[in-house]
């Protein structure tokens, strides 16, 4: 089982102005860290389904670029 530090080590941290877009994000809950399984885009100070526009109700503990691998 991955760690949440190895999880945390393949993304980049909040602190880190994300980019356009489409985005991967890490979120953390209180059974542990996951992967979204969407896009995700950041605007206005707000995470949000790429696809949707509706915002992530969860708490996003990191991010990177999106791929589908």
């Amino acid at each position: 089982m991955v760690t949440r530090e190895e999880r945390l080590a393949e993304f980049r941290p909040l602190a880190e102005t994300p980019g356009p877009g489409p985005l991967r994000l890490l979120c953390e809950d209180h059974v542990g860290s996951y992967v979204v399984p969407f896009p995700c885009i950041y605007r206005d100070g707000a995470w949000l389904n790429a696809a949707t526009g509706q915002p992530i109700e969860a708490d996003v503990i990191g991010w990177r670029e999106f791929s589908r691998r």
